[in-house]
């Protein structure tokens, strides 16, 4: 199985949260619904050249949207947050 890095990483989540565990080393992406943890620890490591020590992953529910009379449903999505060696850090997320 030939999977891309960026095929599993999505893009980062940059929300206030995940801004405040940004200090903690901790940083958050929308992963492939498809990926495990060893995958998105590998797809981390090549990307942005840091060790991974620990992965969390978590399905996200699609919520319900109305528009007017009718209901829809937003897609679900997978949230890996990943937390850092001490002493690394992604420069993507600097100045966010």
């Amino acid at each position: 199985m030939d999977i891309q890095t960026f095929d599993l990483l999505r893009k980062p989540i940059v929300t206030e949260k995940s801004t405040l565990m940004q200090e903690q080393g901790r940083y958050a992406f929308e992963v492939s619904t498809e990926a495990t943890k060893h995958q998105v620890k590998w797809a981390v490591e090549e990307a942005f050249g840091v060790r991974v020590i620990k992965v969390n992953t978590m399905n996200m529910r699609g919520k319900r949207k109305r528009y007017g009379p009718r209901y829809t449903g937003m897609k679900s999505w997978k949230k890996a947050i990943v937390t850092l060696a001490p002493g690394d850090s992604i420069t993507i997320f600097e100045g966010v």
